[in-house]
């Protein structure tokens, strides 16, 4: 079985790049709190996600709804209109994260397609079984904190359909559950949707052409003249531990798992997530591109082999310019 290949889009933009290079589906937000990736000027309003969904499925193609940020109570209402606003914008699927708003989903709107996102944290069969009986789930995205064996072993024992992230940004808390933005700015991504919120991140020019960035004045990271440097977060600031100054926590690196790539089909994996709605349409065309091309050579009679000229393009649109199996490589059982 070939892996549906699920794309980004942060914009019109991208949802139109990511069909034109070859995804079967994308997975985009409303322009607000509901979406783990409220940055300004991103996601769509009920217009622009109309005008996606007819572009979509003019093509065949799929748009999944992603409101995987967790409502406090006196703010529900936001999250359970968005999802029936969704519904009857069209959308394919529903990827949800609370289970109050997994109900909603299931009671008010039981055709449509509920994905357990990988906010919920799934990652046992008898987790999957709840999910499934509870709320009708179809289909769950996988925490980026399991081996191979453990997913392998996942897709034979799961009632439901396996997504798992297969290019992109990783973070090393539970998924986005990160108290380190909200201790700073006193925004939570995990309710209000966004990682260092652009309203406090400050960049400063230093002598030399060099730079500087902080987040609500914590110094994250100082940058050379010729030094890449991503968007700031406080997990891949560098921060000095004695006489080290190093990435204390994490370093900024992409998930890259073309290398396994024919493994996770025989496993029986549904469907290949790539991260990056924050990014832009040029980065949604050229990782697209390349998994479209590494799925269609997943069907040549030849033996699959990862082509240098896909790891190099890649390479070029990766947070830190290296990539990772993430813990994919471990040996656990």
């Amino acid at each position: 079985m070939i892996p549906e290949l699920v794309c980004p889009a942060g914009s019109l933009a991208a949802l139109e790049a990511a069909f034109q290079h070859g995804a079967d589906a994308v997975y985009l937000g409303f322009r607000n709190a509901t979406n783990a990736r409220a940055f300004p000027g991103l996601n769509f309003t009920q217009e622009d996600m109309a005008q996606g969904i007819r572009t979509a499925h003019r093509h065949g193609k799929k748009v999944y709804l992603a409101l995987n940020t967790y409502p406090d109570s006196a703010h529900m209402s936001l999250w359970k209109e968005s999802i029936d606003q969704a519904v009857a914008l069209g959308v394919d699927a529903l990827i949800i994260a609370e289970i109050s708003l997994l109900a909603h989903a299931a009671r008010h709107h039981p055709g449509i397609p509920r994905h357990l996102s990988v906010q919920g944290s799934a990652t046992t069969p008898a987790a999957l079984r709840f999910f499934h009986e509870q709320f009708g789930i179809s289909r769950a995205v996988l925490p980026r904190v399991l081996s191979l064996a453990q997913v392998e072993r996942l897709c034979e024992q799961a009632p439901v359909a396996i997504e798992v992230f297969a290019f992109g940004s990783l973070c090393i808390m539970v998924e986005g559950r990160c108290q380190l933005s909200s201790f700073v700015t006193g925004h939570s991504p995990n309710s209000q949707g966004v990682c260092s919120p652009a309203a406090h991140v400050h960049w400063a020019e230093l002598p030399g052409n060099r730079r500087e960035v902080r987040l609500n004045n914590v110094l994250v990271d100082q940058f050379e003249p010729d030094e890449a440097a991503s968007y700031p977060t406080l997990c891949k600031g560098r921060y000095r531990n004695g006489d080290n100054l190093a990435y204390v926590l994490e370093e900024p690196v992409s998930l890259n798992t073309l290398s396994i790539l024919p493994r996770l089909a025989q496993a029986g994996v549904a469907a290949l997530k790539v991260e990056g709605r924050q990014r832009g349409p040029a980065y949604v065309a050229q990782v697209t591109r390349v998994w479209r091309e590494a799925l269609e050579a997943l069907k040549a009679p030849t033996p699959f082999a990862v082509q240098p000229a896909w790891q190099k393009q890649l390479s070029h649109v990766s947070e830190g310019l290296q990539t990772t199996l993430g813990p994919y490589h471990r040996d656990w059982h």
